[in-house]
């Protein structure tokens, strides 16, 4: 009897194994190319010893204006991913998308030419020929199209949205869960980390302005979870997204 008191924590965890004695995966992801993330998350996460992942629009101001310091950040270990040049979005699904950016209007191909000419110009701020994509607003119909089966063909991994799984069995590195944060208290941050762990799955933030502004979450609160993670990382494997896809996919079998 004592040998089947095993917990459902317990059981959940041993379905996939992750670096040394982690238990689950974290990564975080930051939208848009905001000023913040260089003011505000990249020292944060520096502090810590975090990596993290920016999905740069090709059109964001900090990026035009700042790209020797995004370029530096990369240099230090910090991804940067394809988030298309305009962030086109369904506009039927949100007001606020304007008329030439609504993915209605687009076809499949101006989709994948719009994320091919993203990668070059992120290939000029980096250098690397390899880049992870993330969906904008989590949206995959270009018209009436679906174009997920086309983004293996230009990308190693992909974010989504969705909730924590609950089994890494099928786990599609192609259209990755992730969580939109919008002034969430760091419980709450700590809350989704935990829940991975229960799961011994992967947890995946979805920021974007961090201190102040749109969608935001607060950087004592950015700043809370980077501490709890800290203090329990034999628990969590924390790493960029293209680092924790490639792991997912080596030994997903």
């Amino acid at each position: 009897m004592v040998l089947l008191a095993v917990s459902v924590a317990g059981r959940l965890s041993a379905q996939f194994k992750w670096p040394g004695e982690a238990k689950a995966a974290v990564c975080f992801t930051y939208d848009d190319g905001l000023d913040c993330h260089l003011d505000v998350a990249v020292p944060q996460l520096d502090e810590f010893g975090f990596k993290g992942t920016f999905y740069c629009t090709g059109n964001s101001q900090s990026l035009h204006k700042r790209i020797n310091e995004w370029r530096q950040i990369a240099d230090k270990g910090h991804e940067l991913g394809n988030h298309t040049l305009f962030h086109p979005c369904d506009g039927q699904k949100l007001d606020w998308v304007k008329p030439e950016y609504d993915l209605n209007h687009y076809s499949p191909l101006r989709m994948l030419d719009e994320l091919q000419a993203a990668s070059v110009l992120l290939h000029a701020v980096d250098g690397n020929e390899k880049r992870t994509y993330a969906y904008t607003c989590g949206h995959y119909m270009a018209g009436d199209t679906d174009y997920r089966s086309s983004v293996p063909e230009l990308f190693s991994a992909a974010r989504g949205e969705g909730p924590i799984p609950s089994t890494m069995k099928g786990y599609d590195v192609f259209y990755a869960p992730s969580w939109m944060v919008t002034d969430n208290p760091a419980r709450e941050l700590i809350s989704y980390v935990e829940k991975a762990r229960e799961n011994g799955t992967i947890a995946i933030f979805m920021f974007h302005s961090v201190g102040g502004g749109y969608l935001n979450v607060g950087a004592e609160e950015h700043r809370e979870l980077l501490k709890y993670l800290r203090a329990n990382h034999n628990d969590y494997y924390v790493a960029t997204f293209m680092e924790v896809m490639d792991y997912i996919r080596d030994n997903n079998r």
